[in-house]
Formats: structure tokens, sequence, C-alpha cells
């Protein structure tokens, strides 16, 4: 069994893999300030609270992290607690398949790469991912299977928090689809603002980097993943495919081409 593990800014997404197949998945909280041995207590107990995985052994660890310190206490994890198990981090000198086409491919994100190997495997390129976390980042690969480039956005929660502090009577809402755009109250011009206002940002930017990626923008696949892609999902009018574990599937990819 493949435990591939994302760590964010915000959240930590761990799946496990029975072949190409996701049959368990957790949402935990990343906080840079638990030891590697914290973090396998909180692994292992929600590995064995699981009914499907009574009596199954992890065969296997893929991680990427966004976070350093949360990176160096996984590698520790790794080592005292699995240390008889093949584990393959994403960091410089790992196989990904992916070539970097940016000024310096050291500044990009390892969950990027991750993400546009996945992308291409399951849809083919030209492709855009917009992925929903702390920040929205937006990922263009080449019909050859390049990282050719992003933007990175404020994400949604950022903006709620930004608002929440800086505005006197504005506070933090539920986020859910209001009634309609034009708001009869405060809570719901603030969700109008948000879910429309990140639709609009996402099209926006996804057909202009479309037209800068092909000369065919009809033929890039636009993939949506990440914790907050919901709430977007049916108010943008240009994505294509929803893939939340899309980092977890480019993590088991990366795994296969770097063990044996």
């Amino acid at each position: 069994m493949l435990l591939t593990i994302d760590v964010g800014n915000t959240n930590t997404v761990l799946g496990l893999f029975e072949g190409e197949e996701v049959i368990e998945h957790w949402r935990i909280n990343t906080d840079p300030r638990r030891t590697a041995d914290e973090i396998a207590v909180v692994l292992q107990g929600l590995v064995q609270q699981s009914p499907l995985l009574a009596e199954t052994d992890i065969s296997g660890i893929a991680l990427c992290s966004t976070v350093p310190s949360v990176l160096h206490e996984m590698r520790e994890m790794c080592r005292r607690y699995y240390g008889d198990v093949s584990a393959v981090i994403v960091e410089p000198g790992v196989k990904t398949g992916v070539p970097v086409r940016m000024d310096n491919p050291k500044e990009v994100g390892a969950d990027r790469i991750v993400n546009a190997l996945a992308a291409v495997h399951l849809h083919g390129g030209p492709a855009i991912v917009v992925d929903f976390g702390t920040a929205t980042t937006f990922d263009a690969v080449s019909a050859k299977g390049e990282y050719v480039g992003g933007a990175i956005a404020p994400g949604i929660e950022i903006s709620i928090d930004a608002l929440s502090s800086r505005g006197a009577q504005l506070h933090k809402i539920e986020l859910v689809r209001p009634r309609s755009v034009i708001a009869k109250n405060t809570v719901e011009a603030l969700q109008s603002g948000i879910i429309f206002g990140f639709a609009g940002q996402v099209d926006g930017i996804v057909e202009r980097m479309s037209e800068e990626l092909t000369d065919d923008p009809g033929e890039v696949t636009i993939i949506a993943t990440g914790g907050l892609a919901p709430l977007v999902l049916e108010e943008s009018r240009c994505i294509d495919e929803y893939e939340p574990w899309l980092t977890l599937v480019g993590l088991r990819l990366i795994y296969e081409r770097n063990t044996p």
C-alpha cells in the first residue's frame, strides 16, 4: 500500500493507494510545530481507525512539501518509524519526467511540478492546472508535458481573512453560494464578491494563459484541484475537469519512477 502525503501551507492531504486507486484519504491541519514523533502518532492513528486498513501495511511513501520545517520533520518521521519502507521525497535530484522551463527551476514549488505530471498523465497536454489552496496557483503545461510557467494569486481564505481584519463591520462568513450576485445583506454581499469574484478571476487568467500557451486555446484542458475548488467549480466557465486527488496521483507516478 502506497502512502502519499501532500504538505501544504494550511492543510496536509494524505492518501493511500491500492494500485492506481485512492482507497482512503485524510485532510489535517499543517502545524509547523509538530515533531516527527507527533506526526507519526497522528498518521498511525488515522490509519488504525479506518476499517479499510485493519490488516494493511504501508509498503511505500511518497511526499512533497511547501513548508521546509515540516519537510524536515516528515523526513525524520520516515526515517524513525518507516525505516524499512521505500520513501521518495520530491526535491532536486528526484526524477519527475517534467522539464521545467523557468528562469530558476528551483523556485517552483514541488507540488506544482507534481500537479503538472498528473495533469499530463490523466488528460494530456496542453493543460492548465488551477489549484485552490492557501494561494490560488495557475500552472501551464505544454503539449510536450513541459512545465512552462504560471501565476499565483491570493487564495480564497486569505482574502476573507484580509477583509475581516481590515474592515470594521466585516466579519468572517460561511463560504456558500449566495442567492444572487446582487446581494441584499452584508453577509451575502461578501459571499457574492468572494465566490463570483474568484470565478471571474479564474476565467480571466485562464483565458489569457491559454492564448499564450497555444495557437488553439480550445485544445487546452483546464483542471481544477485543491480543497477550495468546489466553491468555484459551478461558477467558473472554463474548468473542464475536477481532480481532487491530482497531487496524490502525481506523487504516485513519481514514486513509481524512482523505485525499482
